[in-house]
């Protein structure tokens, strides 16, 4: 599919050069015109020759008939010899016209087009979003979305050099035209970001063209042009279902593709409004960022804490330090506020205030019980973070480094990993351990865990909860056991909820869980011992009983 066939696709509810080389309409209303005024004198002519010769009084038969060939011969042929310098101005006229405004097509073309993928750009692509929300509102028809992510451009610019970058979007861009159908629309709307149109789809279709894409990527593209493999990040929103409303669209699929870059990557996923609540905030980014600040000036948060058990013997060995805005904030959901924080680029601020929070609330810690606290990798990579004034917050409250864990989630892309690397050393030699958290979340912290060590392995819940029971999910989890156990880390079953799910983890050899069926997060962080045996039992009286189960 070569480049001007895809910008036929591209721009192909605008007039193409063709189109403009076909006659003006002005000139052809000036020749008009002009033949009208012609034969209007014409017969006007005629008529005074035919009164003159034949009306009584007028000047006789032989003078009326030599009017009339005068009429028929001499005037036609003074008339055309006067207006052919006047007509050949005007064709001349038309063909400049006609020439300009072809150039400015194809210069419009050319000013809506990436000239490296050769796909639209981002002025073209707002022009055709308008476009086709007014037409998908106007018939009730669909229009799916996918906002495509180059995961790792800036890696490979920065060790091979911009040109292998640039290949790397080229590679893109043909697997994105050789992925879509005639009437879908494909834009570089940034340096590593796409956007996909496609009329008349929804959001499963859309989520089928993302996979399409996605494996292309795997592949290292076009055989005939190959790259090396990469990834891709995609997120899919589709109007009116789940989008309803053409304003969220793009938000939509946005907060689908900020989450799979928060899990890990690698993947495409649909909207979901229950795991992304956080974009029904319609807000614009000055009214999210008063409302961030309103937060963090009002402290409007407090926190909870969840119990994290020892699977053998039931007593608890440590809690998650976690946050929820209090009531009346701006931000009610835990999820957007931290979203919100990443959108108006405070996240380190908001770290911070957290930390404060639950260093605040948690109270003198039992001996041999840990605090675990959650930092996005932005915070501890950033020059404002240092061990010193993380320990100083929590040693203030009676809380010994040694009794300190700090969770690194990947809720950001890893900027500076050297610095991250360099304060996570320093926050072990200040004697605070660290925790992977969301391990197994597509690539969730499996890029962390190779290059920094953890002395608490937290496996995700989606591992836990999505497939405890089948022979894949209990490989990747008897893998990561035994990498924690090389590494002489605890490992963490997070998100146990079932009987079923507890008694898998344990059979793996997993010691320590939290979940909703152990412990719920609560303001009281102070839990009894539980009987791990007793509790396994009477889950399982309940999953019998149940009729639903």
């Amino acid at each position: 599919m070569n480049r001007w066939f895809h910008m036929e696709r591209a721009l192909a509810h605008r007039p193409t050069g063709d189109m403009h080389l076909r006659a003006d309409p002005a000139t052809d209303d000036v020749r008009r015109r002009m033949t009208v005024a012609f034969a209007a004198l014409f017969i006007g002519l005629m008529a005074v020759a035919t009164l003159e010769g034949f009306w009584p009084g007028g000047a006789g038969a032989a003078i009326a008939i030599v009017l009339l060939i005068a009429c028929m011969v001499v005037a036609p042929v003074g008339m055309a010899v006067l207006s052919r310098p006047v007509l050949r101005d005007i064709d001349q006229l038309g063909r400049e016209n006609a020439r300009l405004r072809e150039l400015y097509g194809r210069a419009r073309e050319d000013a809506l087009l990436d000239g490296l993928t050769g796909l639209g750009n981002h002025r073209g692509f707002q022009e055709e979003l308008v476009r086709q929300l007014e037409h998908a509102e106007r018939t009730g028809s669909a229009l799916a979305l996918l906002l495509v992510d180059v995961d790792d451009l800036k890696r490979v610019n920065d060790e091979r050099g911009h040109a292998s970058g640039d290949r790397l979007l080229a590679a893109v861009g043909e697997i994105v035209q050789s992925s879509l159908h005639r009437a879908d629309r494909a834009f570089r709307v940034g340096d590593d970001e796409f956007a996909i149109l496609l009329p008349g789809s929804d959001v499963d279709d859309g989520l089928t063209i993302a996979r399409r894409l996605l494996a292309g990527a795997l592949k290292g593209g076009d055989p005939s042009h190959p790259v090396d493999p990469f990834s891709l990040s995609i997120g899919v929103s589709a109007f009116p279902s789940p989008s309803s409303q053409g304003s969220q669209l793009y938000r939509h699929a946005d907060a689908a593709l900020y989450w799979c870059k928060r899990h890990g990557r690698t993947n495409a996923a649909a909207f979901d409004p229950g795991r992304h609540g956080v974009t029904t905030d319609d807000r614009s980014i000055e009214d999210v960022t008063e409302a961030i600040s309103a937060v963090l000036a009002g402290e409007m948060l407090r926190p909870v804490y969840q119990p994290i058990f020892s699977l053998t013997t039931g007593e608890p060995v440590g809690y998650e330090g976690l946050i929820r805005p209090t009531d009346g904030a701006p931000i009610a959901d835990a999820s957007a506020l931290f979203a919100a924080a990443e959108r108006t680029d405070r996240t380190v601020e908001l770290d911070f205030a957290c930390l404060k929070v639950v260093a605040e609330g948690v109270g003198q810690l039992e001996p041999n019980v840990y605090l675990s606290v959650n930092l996005s990798p932005r915070t501890l990579e950033s020059e404002l973070f240092h061990p010193r004034e993380l320990r100083a917050i929590f040693e203030r409250r009676g809380i010994n480094p040694s009794q300190l864990v700090v969770e690194l989630t990947e809720r950001e892309e890893v900027d500076d990993l050297d610095g991250l690397r360099r304060n996570a050393a320093a926050c072990r030699e200040a004697g605070i351990r660290l925790a992977a958290d969301d391990v197994g979340a597509g690539n969730a912290g499996l890029r962390l865990l190779s290059e920094i060590q953890f002395d608490i392995v937290k496996i995700d819940l989606s591992l836990v909860q999505g497939g405890i029971l089948h022979d894949p999910a209990h490989a990747v989890l008897r893998a990561l056991q035994e990498l924690a156990s090389r590494w002489q880390a605890t490992t963490v079953a997070e998100g146990v909820e079932t009987a079923e799910q507890l008694a898998a983890i344990r059979e793996l050899g997993i010691t320590t869980g939290q979940g909703y069926l152990l412990g719920r997060p609560s303001r009281d962080r102070r839990v009894k011992r539980i009987d791990i045996d007793s509790l396994l039992a009477q889950a399982w009286v309940e999953l019998v009983d149940d009729p639903a189960a």
